[in-house]
């Protein structure tokens, strides 16, 4: 329970713990309930998290608890860059998982060509590629992205080589299958946002998308 309040619960990362998990799951659900969470546990993905349970109808008198798993309002590029990886992994799925393993291994060039062509353009490229960079550090630090240790033998930076990461997997319950099928609609909301952004006069494009998590 301490590890699951504490974050994801991952099957590689600790074996052992995982192995306890699936033996006392009854009572840590239990556990669970008390602080009105939900255990939820993907044996055939590996990882386990706790999350809030649905929240009472306030029409029935019910009391308004607070939330112990608090939400977080994703930004538009945060969570532009979820929906595009969430549709990566899908695809990477239906080809078999081809790769390291069963995971999905991204270089950071690969993850920044799938948010640029979204992103509006400016004439300070190191500006934008700042931003790109800003907004892998942030899906990295929500737990969807995990960076894989250099395999560069020079420790100069210049001569390691280009950073990789993992897309977890964990993200294929954040992102379900519903929030994946509207995927082109929301897409030609990024777009009308973005050309809106660049006509003359206009507003600018929305800084939050109506996601969290």
């Amino acid at each position: 329970m301490i590890h699951l309040l504490k974050g994801v619960l991952y099957r590689d990362d600790d074996e052992r713990l995982w192995v306890s998990l699936l033996r006392l799951q009854a009572r840590v659900r239990e556990q669970a309930a008390v602080l009105l969470l939900e255990l939820v546990l993907d044996e055939a993905e590996g990882h386990a998290f706790l999350k809030s349970r649905p929240e009472a109808d306030e029409s029935d008198g019910a009391p308004r608890l607070p939330r112990l798993v608090a939400r977080r309002p994703l930004s538009y590029p945060v969570s532009l860059m979820l929906a595009l990886l969430r549709k990566r992994l899908a695809e990477f799925d239906a080809d078999g998982g081809e790769g390291v393993g069963t995971r999905l291994v991204l270089s950071r060039e690969e993850i920044a060509e799938l948010l640029r062509v979204f992103l509006p353009e400016g004439s300070n490229e190191a500006r934008l590629i700042d931003q790109v960079d800003a907004t892998i550090a942030k899906v990295a630090d929500l737990g969807f992205l995990r960076r894989l240790k250099s395999t560069g033998a020079s420790t100069s930076p210049a001569a390691q080589s280009p950073a990789h990461y993992e897309v977890r997997r964990i993200l294929k319950a954040f992102v379900d299958a519903q929030w994946l099928a509207d995927f082109e609609a929301r897409l030609a909301g990024y777009r009308t946002a973005l050309s809106d952004a660049k006509a003359p006069g206009a507003a600018r494009a929305p800084a939050r998308e109506n996601a969290d998590v």
